[in-house]
């Protein structure tokens, strides 16, 4: 069965938008676990907009599954992941202005930066993960460059309107998944997904864990965060 991710950076947003201790995304994942999740997820932006660097840091010492780093493949980010050591760690694209990563990153434009960065994480012991277009050149470069995983950004299927533009949409993803596969890559997914549309990416099989941020702390909003996990798990094992 495929594993549930849980991205708790929308917990630290609501933090940052009073200045002030809560809703403390560390009790967050707390929760997230016990409630069922595989992983937790954050991301550690340039601009530091939600997740700080001490929440990263505590969440070091308090999750007791995986923990997942999202980050621009930069020296400083390169850094601190060294310094933390999360489990994995998944390179994003990552541009100030945006309000959400948007779409995935140009593996063969930067493919010697990339290999570098790969390079220095796994020599910190640090499994990592290439977020990406499901684009069969994409997947192929993402194996050039050494990366132990890539996570394909499920964005443009969660946006297509009308069954046929899914279908096609659902088509790359699964054979990107194939081809990642074949390759000897591992293959995580994420962006967009919801209580709606991630079972139709579920029952494609070949994707080790799904990661879901937006989606689940919306409902945790209206029904609590352990029930909006438990229910998101529930999905993805019944797809």
């Amino acid at each position: 069965m495929a594993r549930l991710g849980v991205n708790i950076d929308h917990v630290a947003t609501l933090r940052q938008a009073r200045g002030g201790m809560e809703p403390d995304p560390v009790a967050a994942a707390v929760i997230a676990e016990l409630a069922g999740a595989d992983g937790i997820t954050v991301h550690l932006r340039e601009d530091r907009r939600h997740i700080q660097d001490r929440d990263l840091k505590i969440l070091r010492h308090t999750v007791k599954t995986r923990l997942n780093l999202e980050m621009a493949a930069t020296a400083e980010m390169v850094a601190i992941a060294s310094s933390q050591k999360p489990e994995m760690c998944t390179l994003v694209p990552e541009k100030r202005q945006e309000l959400t990563t948007e779409g995935g990153l140009d593996v063969r434009i930067h493919q010697d930066a990339l290999t570098d960065t790969v390079d220095k994480l796994q020599e910190a012991g640090i499994y990592v993960s290439l977020f990406i277009d499901p684009d069969p050149d994409q997947v192929k470069a993402a194996s050039k460059v050494g990366a132990d995983y890539i996570e394909i950004h499920t964005g443009t299927f969660t946006e297509a309107r009308g069954f046929r533009k899914q279908e096609a949409e659902l088509l790359k993803i699964g054979n990107a998944v194939k081809l990642a596969s074949k390759l000897g890559l591992g293959v995580n997914a994420g962006h967009g997904l919801n209580y709606t549309n991630i079972k139709m990416v579920a029952s494609l099989g070949g994707i080790e864990e799904f990661n879901v941020g937006h989606a689940i702390i919306s409902r945790a909003v209206l029904v609590g965060l352990d029930r909006a996990v438990r229910e998101m798990v529930d999905l993805i094992k019944y797809a």
